[in-house]
């Protein structure tokens, strides 16, 4: 190949190349002209949009954060209880203003309800305190903000009812006051401290009455602590009791309950010695007034008992003079004391058979022969009652009967005499043996014989002691097999033989713990 041939081959190269860059020129230019036209269409349609759209837009940039503001104001306002305020700041006026700017929004709806059911809430709690105009006010802003009618209603008809009865007050509070200067502090619905109760019970916080009656309580335990001074607990104990009852908390109870705690010790020892002096009223009315202050105080109790054993002691000594009017009350004395029945029957046994030996020596006399016949039956129905265990029971047929029915047709012969001496030891034994043989109602039975032949005898205490710890022994395993019912009768046996057997309370929490009901 020549060189011209490689200059027009070269050349020819050229050309195909400017062609082939032109092109891509060209097309480089069409591709921008066709973006620059859609650019233009899509800030005609931004422009379009903008223009069209300005206002809600506005609206959404520039109101969003102050309704959210605004809401959050009200919240607050309503957990502070500021619901409503002339300039503004109340929770009312918050959400109203955002449900001004956005009629659609929920919060400010619901913020809205809430504090319509918050005012109705102040309307009630105005009216527990008795403020009647707050409680008007509230109710207002609650039907203004459309609470529920029936709960408005209600709300009403509540002050209603305030401002009748608090028409009354005025008139209460000047006849509680009235009371409260005569000194007629409680005891009958006109009293001082009844009425100022009432006014209380329509206006909690009413001051007048809150310290008239603060006034009328502290006379009252004035008095209570003077009764206890001069000994009448009885006075004493219903005065703190009605103070306690209207106001339990009152700053001069505790200083009158030891005065009246310090009364009650006293009149306890004052009934002692007067029973060691065997000054049995004397006694019986300082255990009352003990008791009557407190009611299950075990050594006020045990001394109650002790005086009415004495009174029966009086009892069958006057019928042994014949003196039975006085026997009688003495007895009566013993059984309103609640001297056990089975006492009171051998009391009563005892004044019978006096009153039969009495009629003896005025009646004519009975044939020896006759006698002596009664008397050998009567003696043979004693021995047979003796051997069968029988000293008291059964009414009638007992050995105790016997014995009185012999006494009264011969009390001199000595085959009476004997048996009445033979007939203590007997019950005595009878007494251990039963115990022994764990058969404690029969050892009961033989306890009671024991005491109504021998009224003084020193070892009964502590029978009496051994018999309720038995007792007590016996309920005990039968608690445990789960014979709740069997642990109770124990229980109550072993109190009536010994109140203050310092083993009883824990007993008793046992069986009230096994289902045994209250353990009394």
């Amino acid at each position: 190949m020549s060189r011209d041939d490689d200059r027009h081959d070269a050349a020819h190269e050229a050309l195909r190349r400017v062609r082939r860059e032109g092109r891509w020129w060209w097309l480089q230019a069409r591709h921008a002209r066709r973006i620059w036209r859609w650019a233009l269409l899509v800030a005609v349609l931004l422009f379009v949009s903008l223009a069209l759209l300005r206002r809600p837009l506005a609206n959404w940039f520039w109101n969003e954060p102050q309704i959210e503001q605004l809401l959050d104001q009200g919240d607050r306002a309503l957990a502070a209880g500021r619901l409503s305020a002339a300039d503004g700041s109340g929770a009312r006026e918050s959400f109203q203003a955002a449900l001004a700017l956005d009629t659609d929004r929920l919060q400010a709806r619901s913020g809205l309800a809430r504090t319509g059911q918050a005012a109705l809430q102040q309307a009630r709690d105005a009216l527990d305190r008795g403020d009647a105009p707050a409680a008007t006010a509230a109710l207002a802003l609650a039907r203004e903000l459309q609470v529920p009618q029936r709960d408005a209603d209600a709300v009403a008809q509540q002050l209603h009812a305030h401002d009748q009865a608090r028409a009354g007050i005025g008139a209460l509070l000047g006849r509680a006051e009235a009371a409260l200067q005569a000194q007629r502090l409680e005891g009958s619905p006109d009293s001082a401290l009844p009425l100022f109760q009432q006014v209380l019970a329509l206006s909690p916080n009413q001051v007048r009455a809150l310290e008239g009656r603060e006034d009328a309580l502290s006379d009252l335990l004035q008095q209570a602590r003077t009764a206890a001074g001069r000994g009448d607990v009885a006075r004493a104990a219903a005065l703190v009791r009605s103070a306690r009852g209207f106001d339990a908390g009152h700053v001069d109870l505790p200083a009158t309950q030891e005065a009246l705690n310090n009364a009650q010790e006293r009149r306890q020892r004052e009934g002692e010695i007067a029973l060691r002096r065997q000054k049995l009223e004397v006694a019986a009315d300082a255990f009352a007034a003990v008791l009557s202050a407190l009611p299950d105080d075990p050594a006020a109790r045990r001394g109650q008992l002790q005086v009415a054993d004495a009174q029966l002691t009086r009892a069958t000594r006057l019928a042994g003079n014949f003196r039975f009017d006085d026997a009688a009350r003495a007895l009566q004395v013993a059984q309103s004391l609640g001297a056990s029945t089975r006492s009171l029957e051998a009391a009563r046994h005892v004044i019978e058979q006096a009153q039969r030996s009495q009629a003896a020596l005025k009646t004519p006399a009975v044939p020896r022969a006759q006698r002596e016949r009664t008397l050998r039956r009567l003696l043979t129905r004693l021995e047979e009652a003796e051997g069968r265990g029988n000293f008291l029971d059964p009414p009638g047929r007992s050995a105790y009967d016997a014995l009185r029915e012999a006494q009264g047709v011969a009390p001199q012969d000595p085959r009476v005499r004997a048996a009445a001496q033979r007939l203590l030891p007997a019950s005595r034994q009878c007494f251990e043996d039963r115990l022994r043989e764990n058969r404690v109602l029969a050892a009961g039975a033989c306890l009671d014989a024991w005491q109504t032949l021998s009224t003084n005898d020193a070892a009964q205490a502590a029978a009496r002691r051994r018999l309720a710890q038995r007792w007590l022994a016996i309920g005990s395993e039968r608690l445990g097999s789960g014979d709740i019912a069997y642990a109770q009768q124990a229980l109550e046996q072993a109190r009536r033989w010994q109140p203050d057997l310092p083993e009883l309370p824990a007993f008793a929490e046992r069986l009230r713990s096994a289902g045994g009901g209250s353990g009394t």
